[in-house]
């Protein structure tokens, strides 16, 4: 299986509803380094699993109406823990829909999975991966 891996980062504010999460029930901040790779089983003609620049764009136009955001104030999110982990589906479900309407190129039709990890720290994280229809 071949990979390609994107980096960008977002800041965001949110609270959490519950006892377990302590004082993070509290409005506060988080930055996040936000990683979304690519697979498929072969290179596409140009000998590519997507390409970079589009992969690039793509994730910036799904993080762009999160970023320096309170995430409690957004309709999408109403009612739900925004953890690390549920924000990991949530980007994961953008950048699926993205490919879905052509917005990666043709060679994003060779698709197969994503994987989209959030960084909260050098030492804890969050993902979300899953087969892309074919």
């Amino acid at each position: 299986m071949f990979s390609l891996t994107v980096r960008e980062h977002i800041m965001i504010a949110h609270s959490f509803q519950g006892e377990v999460f302590g004082p993070a029930q509290q409005l506060h901040g988080a930055t996040y380094l936000v990683d979304v790779e690519f697979r498929r089983p072969e290179l596409d003609a140009d000998g590519l699993v997507i390409d970079i620049g589009l992969a690039s764009q793509a994730l910036k136009d799904v993080l762009a109406p999160l970023n320096y955001r309170n995430l409690d104030d957004l309709p999408d999110f109403a009612g739900r823990n925004t953890t690390t982990e549920f924000l990991a589906k949530a980007l994961f479900d953008r950048v699926a829909a993205q490919i879905a309407k052509g917005q990666l190129g043709e060679s994003a039709k060779g698709l197969s999975s994503l994987k989209v990890t959030l960084w909260e720290s050098h030492v804890a994280w969050a993902a979300f991966e899953g087969a892309l229809p074919a």
